[in-house]
């Protein structure tokens, strides 16, 4: 398991009720969503062309496997702009009474602050080497942080305690898929070239925030200087130049690659990672991410985890081709 927070440790076992069945939230701010409905109004489009993937920098961690920098081409396609939301995932449950692997399993990983009163009673253990991270019977996409929690204030926030699977059922529910490791990176990075960043190589140019990260001291303290604890809404934040929202920070995004920390050097056409593996790449990193310990919201930072694995800040975005 990484240090980034993921992984189903073994001790955890499933039970607890998730409480409530999502029946009567409110309409969904965004409109129609169902596949009838589907369309590329929401996405960006990508044109067929060459970037470059990686770096060479050192300020990650080696076993990421972020380099070597490399020469990759892709056709084009589309991506979302925002990643998917509460409300949308909502509207895919309604309609096809799909049952997520939280669901299944019983419980998720909750962040140690937001478990409260009501949810103490409910949690069974911690994640190994994340104490931060406890697993809450009853926490799943629908309860966020347990039983006596709702989305219902936060439908315009992205959709977490997911895993790949879920995503995967989603996007194809869409007629969609999940964008490639290499479709991810180039749309965050938006045409600029060996930055840091989506905007740039000063993580706050002008000392604006221009992403939903730990201010602080992790885990201790969080400032909120961004404005948010947890997940912030999926536009929250200026666009890139690709016209993408919270590629870094707010909640990691799967996709559709297994992990290999060893690339070929390029050029590369229309990667798809290994042809199999144990665990799924995640990309963008996340509102608990800090310096300290998780500057994973650089466009080049890259981990994994279980495609089981669900916690309360991963979600996802999908993909299409041209």
């Amino acid at each position: 398991m990484h240090d980034a927070d993921h992984g189903r440790p073994e001790c955890c076992v499933a039970g607890g009720d998730s409480g409530d069945e999502p029946d009567d939230l409110p309409t969904n701010p965004y409109g129609d969503t169902s596949p009838a409905g589907t369309g590329t109004e929401r996405m960006a489009e990508i044109p067929a062309g060459s970037f470059e993937m990686g770096t060479d920098d050192d300020v990650g961690f080696p076993q990421d496997g972020e380099g070597p920098r490399r020469t990759v081409d892709l056709d084009a396609y589309y991506i979302d702009r925002h990643q998917v939301t509460n409300a949308e995932f909502y509207e895919f449950a309604r309609e096809t009474g799909y049952t997520t692997d939280a669901e299944r399993f019983g419980w998720s990983f909750v962040f140690q602050d937001f478990v409260g009163p009501k949810q103490r009673e409910h949690v069974i253990d911690g994640a190994a080497g994340s104490s931060w991270w406890l697993g809450v019977a009853g926490a799943n996409w629908f309860h966020p942080e347990g039983p006596g929690s709702s989305i219902e204030d936060r439908l315009k926030h992205p959709v977490v305690h997911v895993s790949w699977r879920d995503a995967v059922e989603y996007a194809a529910w869409k007629g969609k898929r999940l964008p490639t490791e290499a479709e991810w990176e180039r749309a965050a990075r938006g045409g600029l070239v060996g930055k840091r960043f989506p905007w740039g190589d000063e993580l706050r140019p002008d000392g604006e925030h221009r992403c939903n990260i730990w201010q602080g001291s992790f885990p201790e303290e969080n400032t909120a200087e961004d404005g948010y604890r947890g997940t912030a809404p999926v536009d929250a934040f200026r666009q890139n130049e690709f016209g993408m929202y919270n590629v870094a920070g707010n909640v990691w995004e799967w996709c559709s690659d297994w992990f290999t920390a060893d690339h070929p050097g390029g050029p590369l056409e229309n990667p798809t990672g290994p042809a199999e593996g144990d665990e799924k790449v995640i990309r963008g990193g996340s509102y608990l991410c800090h310096d300290s310990y998780c500057n994973r919201y650089r466009v080049a930072a890259r981990t994994s985890t279980d495609p089981t694995s669900t916690t309360g800040n991963c979600g996802f975005r999908c993909a299409l081709d041209a």
